[in-house]
């Protein structure tokens, strides 16, 4: 930031710190052992897409990156109702780093390439105990996680889980305080 942006009181914004997504494992430990809860292997990068051939070669080596190999992810590209494009990679339960790792060269990849600026979260699943679903989302431009738990078949939260992943996590990752954040993520991949 130079002189003038400060005396005119401008800032630049946070960059985000995608080396967050290598302290899920950690964390899930913690989940694991207090709430009983197991990761799925699936997560996802939602992003807004822009149209033509660059973002379609994006798109292209994003699935060649993390869908390469014998034992690679699966990659599925969907669109939601409201514009926003998502890579749901599908991997195994057990390797919650590789997902992570994957997870971060996906949202590197689109960075790199020019369209962070439409970046909006990654996912990442687990299941409950009880067999609901609840995400650990990290949010790209605040460079904060927050959970979210749907409650299957209606579209409602169980806030009291959430909160529960929020205080147990609270010394591993760095939360969002800012509940109006926390936004519902109906009908995501994933989940």
């Amino acid at each position: 930031m130079g002189l003038f942006d400060a005396l005119l009181g401008r800032s630049q914004p946070k960059r985000p710190d995608l080396d967050s997504l290598f302290s899920v494992p950690g964390a899930a430990l913690t989940l694991r052992s207090a709430l009983g809860m197991e990761p799925t292997g699936t997560g996802t990068v939602c992003f807004r897409a822009a149209s033509g051939p660059a973002f379609a070669r994006v798109a292209e080596d994003v699935r060649a990156l993390v869908g390469d190999g014998a034992d690679a992810p699966d990659v599925v590209t969907t669109q939601d109702d409201f514009g926003y494009t998502w890579f749901e990679v599908r991997g195994v339960a057990d390797d919650l780093s590789g997902l992570c790792t994957q997870l971060h060269a996906v949202n590197s990849t689109l960075e790199s390439q020019g369209f962070a600026t439409g970046l909006l979260c990654t996912t990442i699943s687990f299941r409950a105990s009880d067999g609901r679903p609840v995400a650990l989302v990290y949010l790209y431009k605040q460079g904060t996680f927050y959970p979210f738990a749907p409650v299957p078949g209606v579209r409602s939260r169980d806030n009291v889980l959430e909160l529960q992943v929020r205080d147990q996590l609270s010394g591993e990752l760095v939360m969002e305080k800012d509940l109006q954040r926390w936004l519902a993520l109906w009908d995501a991949p994933g989940l």
